[in-house]
């Protein structure tokens, strides 16, 4: 695979600001590196963003969405020991 060049890395950067902008509304707490469904709202935009940019960045990107996402919750005085106690029975 040959590295893409601007236009393409700017479509693949385009296609995944849209991807999540779409998850931040439909779904904000979604972490893409889960197996939990997509909300039907941003299914096609994740296939545009799939089909525009590299698998291997597509996955670099979607677990550097997953990290903000619990840099942002630890910011906010998230406990991830606490909060998987009280979610057990």
């Amino acid at each position: 695979m040959s590295f893409p060049d601007k236009e393409t890395r700017e479509k693949c950067w385009s296609n995944r600001d849209q991807y999540w902008a779409c998850l931040d509304k439909y779904a904000p707490d979604y972490q893409c590196t889960s197996q939990a469904p997509e909300p039907k709202e941003c299914i096609h935009l994740r296939k545009l963003y799939q089909q525009g940019c590299p698998a291997q960045w597509v996955k670099h990107f979607d677990r550097k969405r997953t990290y903000d996402q619990f840099k942002q919750k630890m910011a906010k005085g998230y406990e991830p020991l606490n909060a998987e106690h009280k979610e057990k029975p």
